[in-house]
């Protein structure tokens, strides 16, 4: 009771962030709910998968209703390699999974490139790195089959190199980054949740806290698209900023934890 209380309140803080900046709020969820440490690295996993799902269907569809014009030639070329891209990063966790005797070194693995993905997107965004203008569909693929590869692998749904690496390769501004970003997770976890439903099933799994999981998601999804259409670009950029030096903390922290 008092663990589902405490996600709910993380997931509405985290998701309403994630949907503002476009990392989804798995890039916050997944490194608090190990700091937490009441389930085990593939329930968190799930857990931070489900929340960021419901997030993107919750913001997507608010973003299109709102009327915001969508390439949706971007959509899905990205999309279809976020879920080539998630269906390989979930078989990548299962394997890390087996070849290590415990949680601890696979989630050691999850925070260090999850640090490597925080500090490209903080440097791109801080020094205004040169674009590229590609415009092709196979760099529009191998985009989302990046995209969907770390999402999945790292159980944080999105993270910030989503954002960046949109701006970078296609040259969009942030808050249409942030669109196409949600889109893309929608399509890497659903591709991630169906590959977790066929092989392993979700058993395993305290299903239970759901009940505070899904709710939380949808009203944190509902504050972040809502806030996403008050805040001019600058103000987007900076709530990226900050979140990515927040979850660099987090990660820090419970790195040195497992040591």
């Amino acid at each position: 009771m008092i663990i589902g209380i405490i996600y709910f309140l993380v997931i509405v803080l985290a998701n309403t962030v994630g949907a503002v900046s476009g990392m989804g709020g798995g890039v916050l969820i997944k490194p608090i709910f190990d700091f937490i440490g009441a389930h085990t690295v593939a329930a968190i996993s799930f857990y931070s998968s489900v929340a960021v799902f419901t997030m993107s269907i919750v913001s997507t569809s608010r973003q299109l209703t709102s009327g915001r014009k969508i390439n949706w030639k971007i959509v899905v070329w990205v999309s279809a390699g976020a879920v080539l891209g998630g269906i390989l990063g979930n078989s990548a966790f299962d394997y890390f999974l087996r070849i290590f005797a415990n949680d601890d070194a696979v989630q050691m693995i999850q925070i260090i490139l999850t640090i490597i993905t925080l500090l490209f997107a903080l440097f791109y965004t801080k020094y205004d790195w040169k674009n590229f203008q590609l415009s092709h569909s196979f760099w529009y693929l191998v985009c989302g089959l990046i995209l969907g590869f770390f999402a999945s692998l790292l159980g944080i749904g999105g993270g910030p190199i989503n954002v960046s690496l949109l701006m970078l390769m296609f040259s969009i501004p942030i808050k249409e980054a942030t669109m196409y970003s949600i889109c893309t997770i929608f399509f890497s976890q659903l591709s991630k949740l169906v590959t977790m439903g066929v092989s392993t099933g979700f058993g395993d799994f305290d299903l239970t806290m759901l009940i505070y999981i899904v709710p939380a998601a949808i009203i944190g999804g509902l504050l972040g698209a809502k806030l996403s259409t008050m805040l001019s670009e600058k103000k987007v950029t900076t709530v990226f900023q900050l979140v990515i030096m927040c979850v660099l903390l987090i990660n820090c922290y419970n790195s040195f934890q497992l040591l």
